[in-house]
């Protein structure tokens, strides 16, 4: 094949690829911008067989122009995701949290009033946590909480590794905000059920350690993590109340319309918590079992809750009308 006919086969096709580049560069990508990636590549095969067919400098010199303006054109998408992702965590999640300040206060009170109820309960009537724990749950506790080593040791023959100590923490964690989420789809109830159940049942699990078991090795393992896994429970439970409401009070709208406004509305809370949740795998997988001093470890903790605090209270308050 010459190099006129190369051209002639490829010309309409190159020609598509510069219109689709010249109007993203202007900042009108029309409706085949999506088709750059895959155009893209199509060009980048034509300089190769361009290049090795040896079709000349001039050639050569035009589609590798071509080649550099869509490279620029999907970095600078690339970058852009990046930075609405920033954007999101220093602003619109910590907004949207501040916006629903009545269900974060809720579901912290439906969470939080059983957690310390249960938990002081223990020192005047241990029988009610041994009933909530059974017989399984103070066996955990026992062989989880009874001292660093035996807790280190327990960790590492079920786990093995940091790694699948992470994987298993995000699985649970994500299963608990998943379950506390979707149960804004009977009316709430699912959502403030699950609340109230995981407040009663690890304020067992606190009661029971302080009363028999290792109290030390209990509060030195949760203070890093707990900051982020309970609050990212709490968002979701935000985010499930969201959609519950919607339903019990859709107003003027259809309640599948009120639903999906909801579900908007809630999509920056229920993704929040992911993030949460992700951060307290990493810390509870890389950083909570660690044998290190007990100051140092709520050192930590205390530090994790004054962060968040002070993010959810500040973050995005610069920006706009930031509520």
């Amino acid at each position: 094949m010459t190099v006129g006919d190369f051209e002639d086969k490829n010309k309409q096709r190159w020609e598509e690829y510069q219109r689709l580049v010249d109007g993203m560069e202007k900042g009108k990508p029309g409706p085949e911008a999506g088709q750059l990636p895959r155009r893209f590549r199509e060009l980048c095969v034509d300089l190769s067989l361009a290049e090795f067919r040896m079709y000349g400098e001039r050639l050569t010199e035009r589609l590798n122009a071509q080649v550099i303006r869509g490279y620029e054109m999907l970095y600078q998408k690339r970058r852009a995701s990046w930075e609405k992702l920033a954007e999101f965590v220093a602003v619109r999640f910590p907004q949207t949290v501040r916006r629903e300040w009545r269900l974060f206060w809720l579901c912290n009170a439906v969470f939080w009033l059983p957690f310390f109820a249960v938990m002081l309960s223990a020192s005047y009537e241990i029988q009610w946590v041994q009933s909530i724990l059974g017989a399984d749950g103070m066996a955990s506790m026992d062989q989880m909480y009874g001292g660093k080593e035996d807790q280190i040791a327990h960790l590492r023959e079920e786990y093995g590794s940091n790694f699948m100590m992470f994987c298993h923490y995000i699985r649970n964690n994500v299963g608990i905000d998943f379950r506390t989420f979707a149960g804004g789809m009977a009316a709430g109830l699912g959502t403030l059920f699950f609340l109230l159940f995981n407040g009663i049942y690890m304020g067992a699990a606190a009661g029971y350690v302080n009363h028999a078991g290792n109290p030390e090795s209990f509060w030195t393992f949760v203070s890093g993590h707990a900051p982020y896994e309970l609050l990212g429970m709490v968002v979701a439970g935000m985010a499930g109340m969201r959609l519950g409401l919607a339903l019990l009070h859709p107003g003027r709208l259809p309640r599948v319309r009120a639903l999906a406004e909801a579900a908007k509305q809630a999509l920056p809370l229920i993704l929040g918590a992911a993030l949460l949740t992700t951060l307290a795998a990493v810390v509870e997988g890389f950083w909570s079992a660690q044998l290190l001093p007990s100051g140092l470890k709520y050192g930590v903790g205390i530090a994790g809750w004054v962060l968040v605090t002070a993010y959810f209270t500040l973050a995005g308050r610069r920006v706009g009308h930031a509520p």
